[in-house]
């Protein structure tokens, strides 16, 4: 079904994915109605309307869903049985949330897809702990199975006997416990579905990361990356095509000596595609916009030989005044106010 431009598209959630998506959204034509239970979220600076209710609250759920034509989600802790009441308005659908929320739900659907992990083990109790880390070997990570991001709800387990400790640290909550890979490099495949199952892809940017944060992602791609990115995309169209996704969904890899293998799915636009604003035809945001409303899939073609994209992180945005002055620099700020160690305040593309 089409959505003509002059539609009311909700997105839940008033981050800065949300803030960008609804930019693109004014771009052709569209009203963004945003929903988030924040006092003053980035995203309703640039949208048309706001409701400040919380994501699980049905009676405003309902009153969004009636005053939208369309609707999408721009993170993915979020309630899907609350959501799920948006019925063929929500797009990506519930599905995309429920295997995304969940890293075990999430490796068992990659491999029943064809897609390959490290080898891993669901950890539920000391005993869980103990096998993983004699099954698996070291080192080890234990990662809870809900809600973390950023390298946030992580441990490692690098001596014998560790596994119950780095358990431990992550709070004892349902985990998986992953073996430690050998990778040369991060990267990403940002894939865009219709709902007719045609899609675009665009260019794949190796990903540099420092305490668990994506901190920059550049295009090209080193060799190795390229020489895997055909299998990644293969592995990625299976996977949306599996969820039935309709939107962007963005898939990470590591780079390994045997091929690439999945760290994580994020059913959605997502940070290592910030590049994609200037230096791609159709940007990642417009994309989904997009997807979600039934146009036609826009050009994915790279606009530049070179494009760096660097996260502004903490008091990185300090700086913001120096970047502006710099000619070749293109500053996004996401109008969070003060700076906190490990928040995205903004970020800067440079092409060429």
């Amino acid at each position: 079904m089409r959505i003509p431009p002059g539609s009311t598209i909700g997105i839940i959630g008033g981050g800065q994915l949300g803030r960008m998506l609804a930019g693109a959204a004014a771009e052709l034509g569209y009203k963004c109605h945003v929903l988030a239970p924040d006092a003053d979220p980035p995203a309703a600076d640039v949208a048309a309307h706001c409701t400040r209710a919380d994501y699980a609250d049905c009676d405003a759920l309902g009153r969004f869903a009636d005053a939208v034509d369309v609707a999408t989600y721009e993170f993915e802790n979020l309630p899907a049985d609350a959501l799920a009441r948006l019925g063929a308005k929500l797009r990506p659908g519930v599905a995309s949330l429920e295997i995304a929320q969940d890293r075990a739900v999430e490796k068992d659907f990659i491999e029943r897809t064809g897609g390959r992990v490290a080898r891993w083990a669901r950890v539920d109790s000391d005993d869980d702990a103990r096998a993983a880390e004699a099954a698996l070997g070291l080192p080890l990570v234990l990662k809870g199975r809900r809600l973390g991001y950023d390298g946030k709800g992580q441990a490692w387990a690098r001596e014998a006997g560790s596994a119950v400790a780095a358990w431990n640290a992550i709070g004892r909550e349902p985990a998986v416990a992953e073996a430690g890979i050998a990778f040369e490099a991060e990267f990403s495949i940002i894939l865009a579905r219709a709902a007719d199952g045609a899609t675009a892809v665009w260019d794949v940017p190796l990903n540099l990361h420092a305490e668990g944060i994506l901190r920059r992602s550049q295009l090209p791609a080193p060799a190795l990356v390229e020489a895997q990115a055909d299998e990644a995309i293969a592995t990625a169209t299976a996977l949306a095509a599996a969820l039935g996704h309709v939107g962007v969904l963005t898939v990470e890899f590591f780079a390994c000596a045997d091929g690439p293998i999945v760290n994580e799915i994020a059913p959605r636009v997502h940070n290592s595609g910030h590049w994609t604003i200037e230096g791609a035809v159709t940007s990642q945001f417009e994309q989904h916009i997009r997807a979600i409303c039934g146009l036609p899939l826009g050009s994915t073609r790279r606009i530049a030989p070179a494009v760096t994209m660097d996260n502004l992180i903490g008091d990185d945005v300090l700086g913001w005044e120096k970047i502006a002055a710099d000619p070749e620099a293109k500053l996004h700020l996401y109008g969070k106010g003060a700076p906190r160690p490990g928040r995205k305040m903004g970020h800067v593309t440079r092409l060429g």
